[in-house]
């Protein structure tokens, strides 16, 4: 199977539209990414990560995302490719980068991005198998303090745990939508940094979590993150008790290790 076979038309964004022209094509088409582009060729890629990273500076303070260009999220964590590579190979590749982009030339064909080989493939075993051990926050925690935590271990979500049971989950999406709010409706910088540092966890949070076990067939893990969109889901025994987190990277790279 190549890339060809199992490529997507990427949703693009240009490098010169607003960061809220880019966060409202994102919530349109349940994306955590898009592709940029300048003057319709490829440029970066921008994703709900780097605009929480953005929207959440001192620097920005007193701007709202209405008024940050795309561009000053935009990140090079792209690889191109030819459409005739194997799929196996791709999967390779995606463990470096959030995106690989199948070209010719200059033109951009498709994008190849977790979603679309986990749709190709089979996988055997179970999320126990494939599971990170969880970052987690409380929901008294600070946002701005789970924001960074995110950012400095490079993860794109965060269960929330009280009492040891878990009662919601914090992703970067969330952050993101949050820290565009606030801006949007406090334009004042004094204003808006004394909000968004008493925001909590709790204030943004997904409260109704979908959860697997840890003996949940890894196919079965794949059919919920695919079918409801999500990142990643947490893992719990049958007690109960949050054990781990997977995600689609973690199926990607479970996937590498065991073929």
């Amino acid at each position: 199977m190549q890339v060809k076979d199992i490529m997507t038309e990427p949703i693009t964004v240009d490098k010169s539209e607003r960061l809220g022209h880019a966060l409202d094509l994102m919530e349109k088409h349940d994306l955590r990414r898009l592709l940029v582009t300048n003057k319709d060729r490829l440029g970066g890629v921008i994703t709900s990560r780097q605009i929480a990273r953005v929207l959440g500076t001192r620097k920005s303070l007193g701007m709202p995302a209405s008024s940050l260009h795309v561009a000053a999220a935009t990140m090079d964590a792209v690889i191109k490719v030819l459409p005739d590579m194997n799929v196996e190979d791709a999967m390779v590749l995606l463990q470096k980068t959030f995106v690989l982009v199948a070209v010719e030339g200059e033109k951009i064909l498709g994008w190849i991005r977790p979603q679309e080989i986990l749709k190709a493939v089979k996988i055997d075993g179970y999320a126990s198998d494939a599971m990170r051990v969880p970052l987690t926050a409380n929901g008294y925690d600070r946002l701005v303090h789970a924001r960074r935590m995110m950012l400095d271990r490079n993860v794109g979500r965060l269960p929330v745990v009280e009492n040891g049971r878990l009662v919601g989950i914090l992703t970067e999406r969330d952050v993101a939508k949050a820290l565009r709010a606030f801006r949007d409706l406090n334009p004042s910088s004094s204003k808006q940094y004394a909000r968004i540092s008493n925001l909590l966890v709790s204030d943004v949070m997904t409260r109704h979590v979908t959860r697997v076990y840890t003996d949940t067939p890894l196919e079965d893990v794949k059919r919920i993150i695919l079918e409801e969109n999500r990142g990643g889901l947490p893992v719990l025994n049958d007690k109960e008790d949050l054990l781990g987190v997977i995600t689609r990277r973690c199926l990607i790279d479970y996937l590498v290790r065991t073929r």
